[in-house]
């Protein structure tokens, strides 16, 4: 058994698309994994599967707990443990940056704390923390609005490590970052990583990336792993089988 588990895991959603196909596999506490396949191929899925936010069939063990047939109170407390990172960001714009990094702590604190904005000191001091550990501290005080793009998902990494989670997820964090930026935020996942013992999956698009930061590699096509194993055991013909097709300057963020 693994820290993540999943067993005959398949998601069907409403009208019947099937988007995960019988997927069996354990991911290790600590663990660094990248995961690929074309749009569509049920990357995002495989990350909400976690959080119990897609209909799943089969099973599904977050740290020995069982997501398929969870109550709200049991998702409630595997959704405490897991950090979400977007694609898109997804921060409050008009507020200040260590506002946006407190919303890791909202499991933490009584709903009317929030509301008013009354945060314990000590919940402040984590989001700060969480802010120095991306290097962005120093625009704590000023709005997520004028923040780069680059910044603003260090503010998203920083959001989801306030949380003090076991989980991290990032579906497709770089996606609307330049090369250099990209490069950063990838980074700044592999760093966290590293130091905080914290599992990590990755979605990615640009298999470049994927080979440089990444350590175990999930591939999927059509909602079925077809490939899982070591990066250093991954070229581009492994990348073909996963794509169903030729590798293209798309497919690669230093070639566009």
């Amino acid at each position: 058994m693994g820290f993540i588990d999943f067993t005959n895991t398949s998601v069907t959603y409403p009208g019947g698309l099937v988007a995960l196909k019988d997927v069996t596999l354990s991911i290790e506490e600590g663990e660094f994994v990248v995961v690929v396949g074309l749009s569509g191929a049920g990357k995002s899925t495989m990350l909400r599967a976690i959080n119990g936010l897609v209909p799943v069939a089969g099973s599904v063990l977050v740290d020995g707990r069982e997501v398929v047939g969870a109550s709200q109170s049991e998702l409630r407390a595997v959704r405490s443990d897991v950090g979400m990172i977007f694609q898109t960001f997804n921060l409050v714009n008009r507020s200040r940056v260590v506002n946006n990094a407190l919303m890791g702590r909202l499991s933490k604190i009584p709903r009317w704390r929030s509301l008013l904005g009354l945060w314990p000191a000590e919940d402040k001091e984590i989001a700060l923390q969480s802010l120095e550990r991306v290097d962005i501290v120093e625009k704590a005080y000023i709005r997520a609005s004028d923040l780069s793009g680059g910044q603003q998902q260090r503010v998203g990494i920083a959001r989801a490590l306030a949380q003090e989670p076991k989980i991290i997820l990032a579906d497709e964090p770089v996606a609307s970052l330049d090369p250099v930026t990209s490069h950063m935020v990838m980074r700044d996942l592999q760093r966290i990583n590293r130091e905080l013992g914290i599992t990590t999956l990755i979605n990615l698009h640009f298999l470049d990336l994927a080979r440089q930061y990444g350590k175990r590699l999930i591939g999927l096509n059509d909602g079925l792993v077809v490939f899982d194993g070591d990066i250093a055991d991954v070229n581009d013909e492994v990348f073909r089988g996963i794509y169903g097709r030729a590798i293209t300057p798309d497919d690669l963020l230093n070639e566009k």
